[in-house]
């Protein structure tokens, strides 16, 4: 179907160039005719008693010689016109050029152009759309980063007065550790996206137990499910995986402690490691909040957190990540949702 499309407007092109350059020649040769004959008529132009041959030659020759003249000159009146389609999409590339993503063209008519048009269109938007995230993304990290930074000075000031007491010196002296943890751990994670966004080939293969790797990450992250007495529930088949142990692990970490942070004290969340015909799937899932149509469409977006209120500790970088090192591996994340039902993060991998 997309061939025979295809040649459909390719001939929708060839044929408008066609009937174009027909349409001058045709004008042209009347014109230059009507223009002969009119000088024929007011005596510009004799015709030869003597031989018809020579006559037909001398007509033939004034009317090549006015058609010469006369053909350029229609060629690029008319042309002027039909080449306006193509100086607005100049135009509006011009436009991108400068930085307006928001220019559109709309040509009608000839297939080619309007496919030109449509194609046009979605690039704007689409650009438009990274324009978008590029600046969400420099707002947000600027805003993420200088938070601690302002109350890492704020505090250090403090620490200055002489007339602190002890317990206030340990309680401001506590924050700041505690501010430099956030920074470093934001660095950290901006590097590790950073990486992973320029890796095109995951080195370092080799084979390990999945099922081990995320009992080990459970084991890692029980202080926080333990302090909120929450209780797992696993179900791991299992299996062997030939991949990077590290970066596999990454995917575990970042989305049990997302079960962990959003669950309500003393609940459930539930592991689900399971080998399929041809992939490997493993379901987590929480009875924490829930996300709504539009938090889902952007939760794997760079710094961007559902919870509005900075509730929660994060910076919006763990997903990401998530979602990335899962690309790198061949394997899909999807996530269901509803507000108030908890959240499923499904990832499936290749054998």
């Amino acid at each position: 179907m997309k061939r025979s499309r295809f040649a459909r407007w390719k001939w929708s092109l060839t044929l408008s160039l066609v009937l174009f350059v027909f349409a001058v020649l045709i004008v042209t040769m009347i014109l230059g005719g009507l223009i002969v004959f009119n000088m024929h008529n007011v005596g510009m132009f004799h015709a030869r008693d003597d031989s018809h041959a020579d006559n037909v030659n001398d007509f033939l020759l004034l009317m090549i010689g006015i058609c010469v003249i006369l053909g350029p000159a229609l060629t690029g009146f008319f042309s002027r016109k039909a080449l306006n389609p193509i100086r607005r999409v100049i135009e509006a590339i011009h436009k991108v050029s400068e930085g307006d993503f928001k220019v559109k063209v709309d040509i009608k008519g000839i297939s080619e152009l309007e496919e030109l048009s449509e194609s046009f269109n979605k690039m704007t938007l689409e650009l438009s759309s990274i324009e978008t995230l590029r600046s969400d993304f420099i707002n947000n990290f600027s805003h993420e980063f200088k938070t601690p930074i302002v109350s890492l000075r704020g505090f250090a000031k403090l620490l200055k007065d002489g007339d602190l007491t002890e317990a206030e010196r340990q309680e401001y002296l506590d924050i700041i550790i505690t501010e430099s943890e956030r920074l470093s751990e934001l660095s950290t994670n901006v590097l590790n996206l950073s990486k992973y966004e320029t890796l095109d080939i995951v080195t370092d293969k080799e084979q390990f137990r999945l099922d081990e790797q995320i009992r080990r990450t459970l084991v890692i992250l029980e202080p926080k499910w333990s302090k909120k007495d929450l209780y797992i529930d696993v179900e791991l088949d299992e299996i062997l995986y030939d991949g990077n142990s590290d970066l596999i692990q990454q995917i575990w970490i970042n989305l049990l402690d997302n079960a962990i942070k959003f669950s309500p004290a003393a609940d459930t969340i539930k592991i689900r490691l399971e080998k399929l015909s041809g992939s490997i799937r493993v379901a987590i899932r929480d009875n924490g909040i829930g996300m709504d149509e539009q938090t889902k469409d952007h939760i794997f977006d760079k710094f961007y957190q559902g919870d509005l209120s900075h509730a929660k500790t994060g910076y919006g970088l763990g997903l990401a990540i998530v979602r990335r090192i899962v690309q790198l591996c061949g394997g899909t994340i999807e996530v269901q949702s509803a507000l108030g039902e908890g959240s499923t993060f499904t990832v499936s991998l290749p054998e």
